[in-house]
């Protein structure tokens, strides 16, 4: 099946990624130029075959879905996505929020089984208006300093954000960490991108802490999304556990919050890190990136490829997303990057749905 324009292709409105349900696990993935969608299980995210796989049913719109009478919570998942001229395309769940080392696999997961103690009680502090200080950071810059005081087990990770009471050098006129944002007056913590970016390498990055090693050759900004619902694992102290992110980026983010300040997260839904081979465009090719007349990538945001936010299944996405980012991880604000490559409509969707949420009015979105 091929469709010649964005508005030729099937809209789906059904539930899409993994439910996880008391007694079976459901996966539902768009793919609507598939001629079949087969679902792999594993035991880990990496370096293991698969135990069990199934073969999806075609549902209406372009969807495709299995059920599982198992509760399948901490199994890795993958997709092979078949096409009409035998192509294979192997890919992880473009709507997953959990995933293995390098995001190869995604993870069925219980939010709830990996929330931090406590984080039911995590309460944003009051956003006083007209009085917004934000700093802008980096996770592991904020801590990597050898001299900063921080648990040497938790620098350059999200978990060196719950160290309390840092000091340069022991010295206790010279706070770091968050005593030191306390002084500054800082309101907002913008951080630099957490979710799960593709160049810095999680095998690498956890081999070298374990001997000891320098990470500075591994570092990178995160300006090249590969999963923008799981949270990087670099910045954890276990990336093959799909767990460790979840639950040690919330920790994070709840240590801020107790100590008075408010997170905003730097988005990039304009551009991916992969053009032809990202998560969105192995399930359908030529539909989730925008295309030039002759077919080629648009390359509006420099890096090639740009993602087309006003194609109706993106534009989904978009708003799905950073819902997810807002209820399950209590994100307080969004800075998106190359505002202007997402379409205004879009934009202004994503307001409206924010502004329903309990205390939504006040999360910030800029550009």
């Amino acid at each position: 099946m091929t469709f010649t324009s964005s508005t030729q292709w099937p809209v789906y409105s059904g539930q899409l990624g993994c439910s996880l349900n008391e007694k079976s696990t459901t996966f539902t993935v768009w793919a609507p130029t598939a001629s079949c969608v087969t679902l792999r299980l594993f035991e880990t995210g990496n370096n293991s075959e698969p135990f069990k796989t199934r073969n999806l049913k075609p549902l209406r719109d372009g969807a495709w879905r299995t059920s599982i009478l198992q509760r399948l919570d901490g199994v890795y998942y993958d997709f092979l996505v078949t096409f009409a001229d035998g192509k294979v395309n192997r890919t992880s769940d473009p709507w997953g929020v959990a995933s293995g080392v390098n995001g190869e696999r995604s993870m069925v997961v219980s939010e709830e089984r990996v929330s931090p103690a406590d984080w039911h009680k995590d309460k944003s502090p009051e956003f006083v208006r007209h009085a917004t200080v934000v700093w802008e950071t980096h996770v592991e810059d904020f801590s990597s300093n050898p001299n900063g005081g921080f648990n040497p087990e938790h620098r350059g990770q999200y978990l060196a954000f719950t160290d309390s009471h840092t000091t340069l050098d022991g010295d206790k006129h010279f706070p770091t960490g968050i005593d030191y944002l306390k002084k500054l007056g800082v309101t907002h913590v913008q951080l630099m991108p957490i979710y799960d970016f593709a160049t810095v390498d999680e095998v690498a990055i956890s081999s070298a802490r374990k001997n000891g090693e320098s990470v500075d050759s591994l570092y990178n900004w995160g300006y090249d999304p590969h999963a923008y619902n799981v949270p990087e694992g670099a910045y954890s102290s276990n990336p093959y556990d799909g767990t460790a992110r979840i639950r040690e980026c919330k920790a994070m983010i709840g240590a801020l919050h107790k100590n008075g300040i408010r997170v905003v997260m730097d988005v990039v839904y304009n551009h991916m890190f992969e053009a032809a081979s990202n998560v969105f465009e192995s399930v359908a090719p030529g539909y989730f990136c925008r295309r030039k007349a002759d077919g080629s990538f648009a390359n509006g945001s420099g890096c090639g490829n740009e993602m087309a936010s006003d194609h109706p299944m993106f534009r989904r996405f978009m708003i799905e997303s950073i819902l997810h980012w807002a209820r399950c991880y209590h994100v307080d604000g969004f800075r998106f990057d190359l505002m202007g490559l997402t379409d205004a409509e879009t934009l202004n969707m994503i307001r409206a749905e924010l502004d329903k949420l309990d205390g939504g009015k006040d999360i910030l979105m800029y550009g």
